[in-house]
């Protein structure tokens, strides 16, 4: 347990295992950093340091060139602070005495932060040593609980955010409390740096970008048939559990988004346009489409739950330095699903989803962790709805018998949401799948069934997705499986490799067996040698090599290697094509 200094005084105990430890820890961490580099550069300028998901950094403004061979001597500089066992303290000034205090050490980019504070408020100043810095805290109550610091790069980034104002140098760095935990964290870096989807996935011809499309990803030969094998197979479970399958615009009028309340909420991601000097909208998601196909004619309770699932492609307008290959695009595949529902049946449908996803999960070989997200600050809809939508997605979670943790604040505009964090082959987390409760859009867009009664009712509006994205989704499973697709998903689960020219046309033979059997297979007819051959299938992760010479001619077999088992296990030796075929349906990869 470590023990952190909040800003008015008090002091509380807390584990790095938890998300408040980690950002006091790592908080604490960039104060250091700023303490060295004002120690080592005292003309340099601090503007911000915060802690972020893995880690923190600060932004500075040096007087000189700054590069990445700076980062060695700030980093000694850090652990001789550390050494020096350093207590924090905690005080308040005025807004008059914070603004001489930073007039005086120079710090013009916290001059201006305290001159947007409210006049009335004190603020709040931590120190360790001689390093004075305005913050908000909380912080770890003294930095010899650092053990391990690793600065890790060097970044340009503008002050606030904005291109009109200075370029700072940004640098990141990684802290722990024990030496072995960075030595992991490090590990599991270079583990992703070489699982980085967008390197496999120019090596795997799955996908690109062209410059002259940023965000905008496009798949290629093989990408498609990935990406058509989670289209196939999110459509076998959804007809199973019976849901309807529907397509609308990509293109809607500005009302309906003004109706929906993303015009409002959402209108800086999305794109618009003019369309006979009307305004309108790229749907940045699928929802108000969904709505206005519920309209369409009068519903009675006899049809509820209505199932309604829709692989809409969206656009959103993400800045082009938040761009990163598949994982954030200007445009993906949604895997929307609206559930219209009665309050009856509430429970048995957020259940439903949850099994659904559990299925889906399960069969990529993911684990997940739940998230119950609340009421943000921007919202609509009011208090007495918006618990009650919350208290059933708790309820259903617990009757589940599943864990979760509370965000709050963290809920959809509309309404509270499960989020599925799933946990990948080495550890990270992604956001996937969703739940989203919603009786806002019911109302909004004045939906309604008749019931039992003959009267008109409202129904309460469920919205989820499983894999989120299908993009995303494409590029998590490329870095989960470092590219080595199971034989079900792989792109090519079999290479045929005649060892020469002779042997061609047995080979394509057999290609045309194996997909008469719906098995995806290539030919590598090149004239090369076969070890050439051999090693180029393994580099495009093949599941399955078959090797084809005059023996496996004359008895119309073919000899078998394997990818993913142990080396004396790869080879499996002779066996006729029914067994092949067989061997591969099965999808047996160790």
């Amino acid at each position: 347990m470590m023990k952190v200094l909040t800003k008015n005084g008090a002091i509380a105990e807390v584990s790095f295992e938890k998300p408040e430890g980690k950002k006091a820890f790592w908080h604490t961490s960039a104060h250091v950093l700023a303490q060295a580099v004002k120690r080592l550069y005292p003309e340099t300028k601090c503007a911000i340091g915060p802690a972020i998901e893995n880690g923190f950094y600060y932004d500075f403004q040096f007087h000189f060139p700054f590069s990445e061979a700076h980062l060695k001597t700030i980093e000694a500089e850090m652990r001789k602070i550390v050494k020096e066992s350093l207590s924090l303290q905690v005080y308040e000034k005025s807004k008059e005495e914070s603004l001489r205090l930073m007039e005086k050490a120079g710090e013009t980019f916290k001059i201006e932060l305290i001159q947007e504070l409210n006049e009335r408020e004190p603020i709040s100043f931590y120190q360790q040593g001689e390093y004075v810095e305005l913050c908000a805290g909380p912080h770890i109550c003294n930095v010899c609980q650092i053990k391990a610091i690793k600065l890790l790069s060097v970044a340009g980034a503008y002050w606030r955010g904005s291109e009109n104002n200075p370029m700072l140098t940004r640098i990141y760095g990684i802290s722990f409390p024990k030496a072995s935990q960075l030595d992991e964290y490090l590990r599991m870096v270079a583990e992703a740096k070489a699982r980085d989807h967008r390197k496999l996935g120019k090596e795997l011809g799955i996908f690109t970008i062209f410059d002259q499309g940023p965000g905008l990803p496009v798949f290629l030969p093989k990408g498609m048939i990935l990406k058509n094998l989670l289209i196939d197979y999110w459509r076998k479970i959804h007809r199973r559990e019976g849901y309807v399958e529907i397509s609308t615009p990509l293109l809607l009028e500005r009302s309906l988004w003004e109706t929906s309340g993303h015009w409002d909420f959402y209108r800086d991601t999305m794109y618009a346009l003019k369309v006979d000097q009307d305004d309108y909208a790229i749907k940045p998601m699928s929802c108000p489409g969904g709505m206005l196909v519920y309209q369409l004619e009068p519903r009675s309770y006899r049809e509820l739950p209505m199932r309604m699932g829709e692989l809409g492609l969206v656009h959103r307008n993400e800045k082009s330095g938040t761009l990163h290959g598949l994982m954030r695009v200007r445009s993906f595949t949604q895997d929307d699903a609206h559930i219209f529902m009665r309050e009856d049946q509430v429970m048995d449908e957020i259940q439903g989803v949850m099994r659904l996803i559990d299925e889906v999960y399960q069969r990529f070989g993911f684990s997940y962790e739940i998230e119950l997200s609340t009421r943000p600050a921007h919202s609509i809809g009011s208090d007495a709805d918006w618990q009650l939508a919350t208290n059933a997605l708790e309820k259903a979670v617990q009757e589940m018998g599943q864990s979760y943790v509370i965000n709050e604040g963290d809920g959809a505009f509309y309404g509270p949401k499960l989020d599925f964090h799933l946990k990948d082959s080495i550890g990270r987390t992604w956001q996937c799948g969703t739940i989203q409760l919603d009786f806002q859009l019911p109302q909004r867009f004045d939906l309604a069934y008749i019931g039992s009664d003959g009267a008109k009712h409202r129904p309460i509006l469920l919205h989820r997705v499983i894999f989120g994205s299908i993009e995303r989704f494409i590029g998590i499973l490329l870095e989960h499986y470092a590219g080595k697709f199971p034989a079900w998903l792989a792109p090519v689960q079999v290479k045929l490799l005649p060892i020469s020219e002779p042997y061609n046309a047995y080979a394509r033979k057999a290609a045309k067996a194996l997909e008469e059997h719906e098995i995806r297979a290539e030919v590598d007819d090149r004239n090369e040698k076969l070890g050439y051959k051999i090693r180029q299938a393994r580099m495009d992760q093949v599941p399955y090599m078959m090797i084809i010479g005059e023996k496996e001619k004359q008895h119309q077999s073919v000899s078998v290697r394997q990818r993913d088992a142990e080396i004396e296990k790869q080879d499996l030796g002779e066996m006729s094509l029914d067994q092949a075929i067989h061997l591969v349906q099965r999808g047996k990869v160790k």
